[in-house]
């Protein structure tokens, strides 16, 4: 990016932040942003113009808050725990925006083409989706720490290691790379990820983690993450106790596969997806959601360990080639040229369909999408459910009304979440950071729509999607049963992150944070 510079600049720092000072200078705030391709949440102060700005990344992989003080102060801080007891009034920083003291007002700087064109119109290219996240991935192999993989088997993280591998080797790295998978004992995750690892010849680290240690730190992860979200609270647990032993082995970045299904329609329920304009408008409206949900789980729960985590489909401009493909490729149905109905991502799969120089093996290039909370290992669910039926009698949840007059749980599982987290944060505006509503894995409501049976259902698990027949290619993976994609974000792509909070491992209890007068 300094070669690029009409003005030539010379580093003096090392560090990688010090490239904002002459994209700012020579650009100003929203070009210097657009051009980011990292995750960030970053504060800078202009001495010149007596003006601060805060800012960060597109998609909110980063997490930010605003906090205003009663003496008129204004606080910025990556973790809520540092505003709560210090701010009258505190709210999340929207993703793909910058915020200007003088202005006292965010400006969006994130305008990619797909988010203002209803209905995209461009080809299906395969070598060339396949280009871009061969590019995504490589740009966040650069590192000056010891990194690893997340690898639960999945298409997506699978996807992942195997471009990461066939770099590696490209330019001459003869260590093997370090690839993790968490889940119960006997899980869908474990079983997959070995095969996958032994393909592709990583050194191959399971962690099986106990029902009762899931439980153990559920208060813990509900204060990490900052939400009482159900799915991502479910889904945050095996990560966070994976993300100790990952540090433990002294990796510091690990590479995910997240992002994926929130790009190319993978979830189950968009089965159910009526048109072309449906699929397009979800997947527009999931990707600007991800912050509250997956970026969120994924940054917060390995961040807590002090573990890095980088998602190349979230690259700014994977995204924008894969979002204006025409929608219409990413329907799941049967097509006229087709014998079978399409899986989910069949785009991403067939772009790595390549039999004379294979990726993957079949078996995994085309296995059916796994909810991660599922694939960790099916009595995980069960067993947080018979855990809020202990904690929640049936009179304290005919009477949820009173105690949570705002947006009250539907289940007794949202209740104890909820209640926990009013432990840590009692403030109202706390709870207004957490979006509730009806949805299947993060959906929006528009999808609830798509099918009777989405009404006035409690489950939020991808799993609980009725009539949903997966047509795969083989009698194999009919029966077949893997994850994803281990969802997880926290990444520099060789830029930066600048969480203005450390991420310390059970000690965030006196949180500091920045304070703009």
């Amino acid at each position: 990016m300094y070669a690029s510079l009409e003005m030539p600049y010379t580093p003096t720092t090392g560090s990688d932040c010090e490239v904002v000072i002459p994209l700012y200078e020579q650009l100003g705030m929203e070009k210097m942003c657009s051009l980011l391709r990292g995750m960030f949440g970053m504060v800078m102060f202009d001495k010149s113009k007596n003006e601060y700005f805060a800012f960060r990344d597109h998609l909110g992989k980063i997490p930010l808050y605003m906090g205003y003080a009663a003496d008129g102060s204004t606080w910025v801080s990556s973790e809520m725990k540092a505003l709560s007891n210090h701010c009258v009034r505190f709210e999340k920083f929207p993703p793909g925006h910058f915020y200007s003291s003088k202005t006292k007002s965010f400006t969006l700087w994130y305008k990619p083409m797909w988010r203002t064109v209803d209905i995209p119109t461009n080809p299906y290219n395969p070598a060339v989706l396949r280009k871009a996240l061969e590019k995504a991935v490589e740009r966040r192999m650069m590192s000056d720490v010891p990194w690893g993989i997340l690898l639960s088997g999945g298409l997506d993280s699978s996807l992942v290691a195997s471009i990461a591998t066939r770099i590696a080797k490209q330019k001459g790295d003869t260590a093997r790379l370090h690839s993790f998978c968490v889940g119960l004992e006997d899980s869908p995750d474990l079983k997959a990820a070995k095969k996958v690892a032994d393909l592709l010849g990583t050194i191959h680290h399971p962690f099986t983690y106990t029902i009762q240690e899931g439980l153990d730190v559920i208060s813990d992860v509900i204060y990490h993450l900052e939400t009482f979200d159900t799915t991502t609270v479910r889904a945050s647990t095996p990560m966070f106790l994976m993300a100790r032993k990952v540090k433990a082995f002294g990796i510091k970045m690990v590479l995910s596969g997240e992002g994926a299904d929130e790009i190319f329609g993978g979830y189950l329920y968009f089965h159910k997806c009526p048109n072309k304009a449906e699929m397009q408008a979800e997947l527009r409206d999931k990707l600007g959601m991800l912050h509250n949900y997956d970026c969120l789980r994924a940054n917060k729960s390995t961040a807590a360990w002090g573990v890095e985590l980088r998602t190349p489909f979230l690259d700014a401009d994977f995204v924008g080639e894969a979002m204006m493909i025409d929608p219409e490729q990413k329907m799941i149905k049967k097509w006229l040229n087709e014998k079978k109905t399409r899986i989910e991502k069949h785009i991403l799969r067939s772009a790595f369909d390549t039999p004379d120089d294979p990726y993957l093996p079949d078996e995994v290039l085309w296995r059916q999408k796994e909810q991660f909370s599922d694939g960790v290992g099916y009595g995980w669910i069960d067993a947080l459910r018979d855990m809020s039926e202990e904690r929640v009698s049936d009179v304290m949840f005919k009477n949820r009304f009173h105690r949570f007059p705002i947006n009250p749980p539907l289940t007794k599982e949202a209740y104890m979440y909820r209640a926990i987290f009013e432990e840590h944060f009692p403030q109202e505006s706390a709870i207004a950071t957490v979006p509730e509503g009806p949805s299947i894995a993060c959906s929006t409501a528009r999808a609830m729509a798509w099918d009777e049976s989405f009404k006035n259902r409690a489950d939020c698990s991808g799993r609980s999607v009725a009539g949903v027949r997966l047509h795969a290619l083989t009698p194999y993976l009919i029966t077949s049963r893997a994850r994803s994609a281990l969802p997880l974000h926290f990444f520099f792509n060789a830029l930066f992150t600048l969480s203005f909070l450390p991420h310390l491992p059970l000690l965030p209890k006196t949180p500091g944070a920045c304070r703009c007068l």
